[in-house]
């Protein structure tokens, strides 16, 4: 409830629209229950007996028991209207009556869904965007903790079970009770004692939906988990599938899907068997009782000890429809459980908070002027591995070139991670013109970094839209001048579509060393003062390499740019060498003074070129 009562909270904003909804709720249920009032008065109309005592009545002077009897006063007044001085007459008035009836309700059922279903969808829509929107703020260390295939899950899978069980239940919640309560009321002015036996049904109804209820939520809450894992590999297996066929590997993630397939299948058989079980259960009980109360109140009309036929009928009409409204709740019940169960997962992520914020009156950095500072900085993802940057102190120029190298684990992305805050020291700190990054505000810090990692990130959409990625109006001749200097230009002109070209997920359209000269273009685009190269060229084959290179020295013209790499040919001529290991500087100059050191550096350094016969050769293997 307090999920549900959370869902709530959000529909405030909408209660013009919701007070239309209940408005016409509440005369829909009014025709409804007439309109069931209506079918028993058939007897009065058709058979002539009946009809010549009801004309009588009306013209009798003694109304006593009319009056001090509401069930007779209601009949009265409903007589009133539908019964004329000849049979005929009254039924063309039953007729028109239950025409009316039954239009009027239909149009109250319309503007009551309508209603309602704005609110619903319009909720759930809100709820994707603030979903997806809070992802958005979420911290990096999120994403390295949650897998992407949960996350799609929760966004599209979880969110869309909210939308069928709110969507199902909003408005039965509200409509369902009052014509329970309605048929009830009625009832009880029939007969309160065959009432008081019929209500016997409700408890033990409420009991079994509410046991049925419990389970099917934590099915559904294992079900939303399991689906999150198969979709996690399916995501995995299509973005590795050139890995999975390389290595035969096909029947073996057959084989894994396959059982995840299965269990998930069994998950929602059962979750399945117990929705399908629950109205059967409940209406079985329910026919069970009525068909008692059938004996009972057929038997008192029979001998004419109890009550009237009339009203007998109409007691009877009114018992079987209340089943309707309850067997709706208990299957609204069902729906209410698995969209809990999922808004548990939602709730989960927008309970989330993020590691990295913004401090009040956040500083606007508008420009890099002159210098970036490391003091003292250690860092930890998580205190079961350690530190993974220690005592880190480093300083750079701007217009300075330095670049980081060192043994894979030794921390070097994550040295370059802290400065746009993607994570946050946890000892020292980091400034740019002696600001702390930590007062900076996010946006205007990351608007001065352009950079380009080893993957490269892009968009299914067209060349131009990703070299202008976050520059919506940008000159067309601008992106071409930048794919040109990225040595882009000459492979997008030859796709029929040109800059217009879709490039496909991930940029499926492109071989790697044009996926990274568009990521070089559109850093180039982005002209910022400072540069981070991630082993922007280590996945790349020699000619690929070349052209990126020489876009790239284009790309660091003028700029204060960090250079991880692992090829110390790229970086022989950087103002400055960083060696790391373990998380720590052990070595710092340029490329002559680290070799003549013989360090870490010059052990790298011979690991990759070796000298054969007086020669420099490149060791490419």
């Amino acid at each position: 409830m307090k999920i549900y009562a959370r869902m709530l909270k959000w529909v405030k904003s909408y209660w013009k629209v919701l007070s239309i909804g209940l408005l016409s709720s509440l005369l829909y249920v009014m025709f409804n229950s007439a309109s069931v009032w209506l079918t028993a008065s058939f007897v009065n109309v058709i058979f002539p007996q009946e009809h010549l005592e009801v004309v009588q009545n009306q013209s009798t002077k003694d109304t006593v028991q009319v009056k001090n009897n509401l069930n007779n006063r209601i009949k009265n007044y409903t007589n009133n209207i539908l019964i004329k001085k000849n049979p005929r007459d009254s039924l063309m008035m039953l007729c028109i009556v239950i025409i009316f009836t039954f239009i009027v309700k239909n149009i109250f059922f319309y503007l009551k869904n309508i209603s309602f279903g704005y609110v619903q969808l319009k909720l759930i829509m809100n709820i994707r965007n603030q979903l997806y929107e809070h992802l958005h703020n979420l911290s990096l260390s999120y994403f390295h903790r949650k897998k992407g295939g949960e996350l799609m899950s929760i966004v599209l899978n979880d969110v869309g079970v909210m939308q069928r069980a709110f969507t199902v239940s909003f408005d039965k919640l509200i409509v369902e009770p009052i014509n329970i309560m309605t048929f009830m009321t009625l009832m009880f002015i029939i007969s309160w004692k065959l009432s008081l036996m019929a209500f016997i049904i409700l408890p033990v109804t409420f009991f079994l939906i509410s046991k049925i209820g419990q389970s099917i939520r934590r099915k559904s809450v294992r079900t939303s988990k399991k689906i999150a894992g198969i979709m996690a590999i399916l995501s995995e297996t299509i973005s590795g599938i050139r890995v999975v066929k390389a290595f035969a590997m096909e029947a073996f993630e057959k084989r894994r899907f396959f059982s995840e397939t299965k269990k998930y299948f069994q998950l929602t058989f059962k979750r399945r068997r117990l929705r399908a079980i629950s109205t059967p259960i409940n209406e079985s009980f329910s026919v069970f009782v009525g068909v008692i109360l059938l004996w009972i109140g057929g038997n008192q009309v029979l001998s004419g000890n109890g009550i009237e036929a009339e009203d007998f009928i109409r007691f009877i009409i009114l018992m079987f429809a209340i089943l309707t409204p309850i067997r709706s709740l208990n299957m609204v019940n069902v729906d209410l459980q698995e969209g809990i169960a999922s808004a548990q997962r939602v709730f989960s992520i927008l309970d989330e908070k993020p590691d990295i914020t913004e401090k009040p009156g956040a500083i606007q950095l508008t420009s890099f002027n002159s210098i970036i500072r490391y003091r003292n900085v250690g860092f930890q993802y998580n205190e079961l591995d350690g530190n993974v940057l220690e005592n880190i102190d480093l300083e750079l120029n701007k217009g300075e070139i330095v670049a980081i190298i060192g043994h894979s684990g030794a921390g070097k992305s994550t040295l370059v991670d802290l400065l746009p805050r993607f994570y946050d020291v946890q000892s020292g700190s980091i400034t740019i013109d002696g600001i702390d990054v930590r007062d900076v505000s996010l946006a205007s810090l990351r608007s001065l970094m352009g950079i380009v990692t080893q993957q490269t990130i892009l968009f299914n959409d067209t060349i131009f839209n990703n070299i202008a990625y976050g520059m919506s109006d940008a000159d067309p001749e601008l992106v071409i001048t930048a794919a040109k200097a990225a040595n882009a230009h000459e492979f997008i002109v030859e796709f029929p579509d040109k800059y217009k070209t879709v490039i496909g997920d991930q940029g499926s359209r492109l071989s790697g060393g044009q996926a990274q000269r568009i990521a070089i273009a559109r850093a180039l685009l982005k002209n910022p003062p400072i540069l981070i190269l991630d082993e922007a060229t280590s996945s790349l084959d020699t000619e690929s390499e070349q052209k990126v290179q020489s876009a790239i020295d284009r790309l660091m013209k003028d700029r204060t740019v960090f250079v991880i790499a692992h090829r110390l040919a790229t970086i022989q001529s950087a103002n400055k060498i960083v060696v790391m290991d373990k998380g720590r500087i052990v070595e710092q100059g340029c490329h002559q003074k680290l070799l003549d050191k013989g360090g870490i550096y010059r052990y790298l350094y011979d690991i990759q070129f070796k000298n054969i016969n007086g020669t420099i050769e490149t060791n490419n293997s």
